[in-house]
């Protein structure tokens, strides 16, 4: 396990056990590695003030990847400063939506912004606060989506009774124009702009580093995870992982609930 220069992590199904935290063992073994030299790097679809709230929860001060790679926050001074985001252009999520809207009838649909939640009303109803880490009042609701507001990083959609893997899957299989489609467990489909993934920004933070990709490590369990895997020099999965995703890995880890990327870190600070 010598050379790994960054280890970027997902979070949920990952990094965070089922209650969705992180564990004592867990915070520091990301201090650990970080005082040995490794970057640590969060990589999730998550919201920044989500992220911010799990950063200070256990003291994280590393860059994190947001919204399915369309946002870059550096949590270096505590605060969640965005560093770069890969907006989808208005005309691009316009027409994604409509052709989803067509291929699957009672669909909705929430714009996601680098610091703002645009949600249909019907969207918003179907809503827990988990699903986003938003409450109902944070959310501005707009009756016809997209709004002219603010960058749009992700697109979410859901349906009140068509799971959302299925809809991820129909998705795929039409073929999609202009966006990006994924999938993280939870219970939307989600789009980011064309070519836009955990890889990509990735691949962004180590050029302007000077890693390669044969001196990272990446560990995930869902598909939104599937292409930082396979452009990370090592593939890291939890055992709780998708099957998909299991097949993928170089190594699979003990699960979430059982610290299993804190594992890993341990052996890799120990072998530096």
């Amino acid at each position: 396990m010598t050379g790994i220069r960054m280890f970027a992590t997902d979070l949920d199904g990952t990094l965070l056990r089922s209650d969705r935290t992180i564990s004592e063992r867990t915070a520091l073994a990301m201090e650990n590695a970080r005082l040995a030299g490794i970057e640590v790097v969060w990589a999730t679809a998550r919201a920044r003030h989500s992220v911010h709230t799990l950063a200070r929860s256990c003291g994280f001060r590393g860059k994190a990847v947001c919204a399915n790679g369309a946002v870059i926050l550096d949590l270096a001074d505590g605060t969640p400063r965005i560093v770069d985001t890969i907006s989808i252009e208005t005309s691009l999520a316009a027409m994604a939506m409509e052709q989803i809207r067509a291929l699957i009838p009672g669909v909705v649909f929430a714009n996601v912004g680098p610091t703002q939640f645009f949600a249909e009303p019907e969207y918003a109803a179907l809503c827990d606060f988990s699903d986003h880490h938003r409450h109902l009042h944070e959310m501005v609701l707009a009756d016809a989506l997209p709004l002219d507001i603010e960058p749009m990083v992700k697109i979410v959609a859901r349906h009140p009774h068509v799971p959302s893997a299925d809809l991820y899957r129909t998705a795929v299989a039409a073929g999609i124009a202009g966006v990006e489609l994924t999938h993280s467990g939870a219970p939307y489909l989600e789009m980011a702009a064309a070519g836009v993934s955990k890889a990509s920004a990735l691949a962004q933070l180590c050029a302007a580093e000077g890693i390669e990709p044969s001196q990272v490590a990446a560990a995930g369990d869902a598909f939104n995870d599937m292409a930082m895997l396979m452009w990370a020099g090592t593939a890291l999965a939890p055992s709780n992982a998708l099957s998909e995703i299991l097949e993928l890995a170089d190594r699979v880890l003990p699960s979430h609930n059982d610290d299993g990327v804190a594992s890993y870190l341990e052996e890799l600070v120990a072998g530096q």
